[in-house]
């Protein structure tokens, strides 16, 4: 059974940065992007003013279009239902493409193997590709707000109620791993404690945030994707003419025994690509922005695209990982900011860091964003109304609801400093609660409510007693909530989350046909396995003219 290395997920003192002349050994001078990146100042104090100019520009951008809310709270939550096809792409890679992604993508991969980080990035991209293929249009034409939206429509107040719990419950855990990776970086780089980094990015978040909602996101996202696609794609380009892309026996993408065998860890690998790849359709992040399209059409193409363009950044981090696995040591904290630090050139560590950052609050901010509007709609049951002085009520409430949500998630990243098993951990949850009802209502037979709450109950019932029974949650020692016990051991992580998921199936198909046969029952009509054949009829012959 794999297992992650102890420095996955530990804050650790800074490094040294290299000189000059220790990266001309190494062979960064004779790198093209080497050369291009070097520069005569500082790298410490270059790459803090760096990203400080990054962090204001994305914060310039969000401010500069909060004007178009106009005190609408229809354009706060969904822009409208205005936003064209670049706006939507870019807002729903930005979700996919978040620092649980790039930061937990290269401590999985550089520990263990290719598929365990490239997972993170593959299974959201697969998210979006089944969305695309058969939610987007449809759940853009009902125009909701909120995604409990749609479980009230389906099965009632009771089902969106608890559905909504659930994904506060997993989206402030999302959220937290986007501030782990802020704290981690604002610490190393900036010299600040973690917990202050961890707030600085809440800070930034909700500068731009809370004045602009879907517009400022959507607006941010279109920036910040284009900085993470060129700094990842950077990034591979100088380890590759740096280092060569030399990597480890057993643990490249071709080495299919990390998705086949379970001594390899195949059974995790798997349930990070089906929590992520299926868990993540019901993500209120991705459907706001789906909301947010101008057309069903918008939506579709927008899932596609994103779909691709998360590969595109996300397998290139997993690369990186693996070919530096002898260049970084295990125990300095994060892989991929130990590699920045220590061994890139400044403007590269610029370029990059950047990216992590754009991707840190691109998602905080649609999680932010979603999770606060879930929680003023669907929990406190506020509706689209004007009070006496002519004001959104609802616009108001979700703007003071956003410091609460952060609160939450800042709780969170302090308790649990990892990051990409936060993510994976959150659509577990959803994958084992809120998955069958979601696509059962989606078939054209009727569905009843008691069957979805039989599968929400069993499946998070099963997902949650299996997780504290369990000593390890995707390889990594379970610290959150483990009873220690004989019964299962380390060797049955992965497994948890497809039993959840098949409890929630197991259980809303048995309720559903108790209550098809009670309705039987009750009309007179007995079951179709008792039911006469029905007669053969003989058709008459067609008799012919004349």
């Amino acid at each position: 059974m794999r297992s992650v290395q102890e420095g996955v997920g530990r804050r650790s003192d800074r490094g040294e940065v290299a000189s000059p002349a220790e990266d001309s050994e190494r062979g960064v001078g004779d790198c093209p992007l080497g050369t291009v990146f070097m520069s005569d100042e500082g790298p410490p104090a270059m790459i803090s003013l760096g990203i400080a100019v990054s962090v204001l520009a994305v914060i310039g951008i969000g401010l500069l279009v909060s004007r178009k809310v106009d005190g609408d709270s229809v354009n706060f939550l969904v822009a409208g239902r205005s936003l064209g096809l670049p706006l939507v792409a870019a807002g729903l890679m930005g979700q996919a493409v978040d620092s649980n992604a790039t930061l937990g993508n290269t401590d999985l991969a550089g520990s263990v193997g290719f598929w365990a980080g490239a997972s993170l990035p593959l299974g959201l991209g697969l998210c979006l590709l089944l969305t695309g293929i058969f939610f987007a249009k449809p759940m853009n034409r009902m125009k909701l707000l909120t995604l409990p939206d749609f479980y009230k429509i389906k099965y009632g107040r009771g089902v969106e109620l608890a559905a909504s719990i659930l994904m506060i419950f997993s989206f402030c855990i999302l959220l937290a791993g986007n501030l782990v990776a802020g704290g981690y970086l604002f610490e190393r780089f900036l010299g600040i404690p973690y917990t202050a980094g961890v707030l600085l990015i809440v800070a930034i978040v909700l500068t731009y945030n809370v004045t602009g909602g879907m517009f400022s996101d959507a607006y941010t996202a279109l920036a910040q994707t284009v900085i993470t696609v060129i700094g990842s794609l950077a990034l591979l380009i100088w380890v590759g003419s740096t280092y060569g892309i030399d990597i480890p026996d057993g643990m490249g993408p071709f080495d299919l025994g990390q998705l086949s065998n379970t001594s390899e860890g195949a059974a995790i690998n798997w349930a990070t690509l089906i929590a992520l790849g299926i868990g993540d359709i019901v993500a209120i992040d991705f459907m706001q922005r789906i909301f947010s399209a101008r057309s069903p059409e918008i939506a579709r193409r927008a899932c596609f695209a994103s779909a691709a363009g998360t590969a595109v950044v996300g397998i290139p981090y997993a690369l990186v990982a693996l070919a530096t696995t002898d260049i970084v040591d295990p125990d300095g904290g994060p892989r991929l900011l130990a590699l920045l630090d220590e061994h890139a050139p400044a403007g590269l560590a610029i370029l990059v860091l950047s990216a992590v950052v754009a991707a840190s609050c691109s998602t905080a901010n649609g999680a932010i964003l979603g999770t606060a509007a879930v929680a003023t709609r669907n929990i406190a049951g506020r509706t689209e109304r004007t009070d006496t002085a002519g004001r959104d009520t609802l616009l108001r409430d979700v703007r003071i609801t956003m410091i609460p949500v952060a609160a939450v998630a800042i709780f969170f990243a302090v308790q649990v400093p990892q990051t990409g098993i936060l993510l994976t951990l959150a659509f577990d949850l959803m994958l084992a609660g809120l998955i069958v009802p979601f696509v059962a209502a989606h078939l054209p037979r009727r569905v009843t409510t008691a069957a979805a709450v039989a599968a929400m109950v069993a499946g998070l019932g099963v997902r949650l007693l299996l997780f504290v029974l369990t000593p390890t949650m995707y390889g990594v020692p379970n610290t959150v909530l483990y009873l220690n016990n004989s019964l299962i051991g380390p060797g049955f992580d992965g497994w948890p989350t497809f039993l959840g998921f098949l409890a929630s199936l197991i259980a809303f198909l048995a309720t559903h046909a108790a209550g098809r046969l009670r309705a039987r029952a009750a009309t007179g009509i007995p079951p179709a396995s008792v039911l006469p054949p029905a007669p053969v009829s003989t058709p008459e012959p067609v008799k012919q003219p004349g």
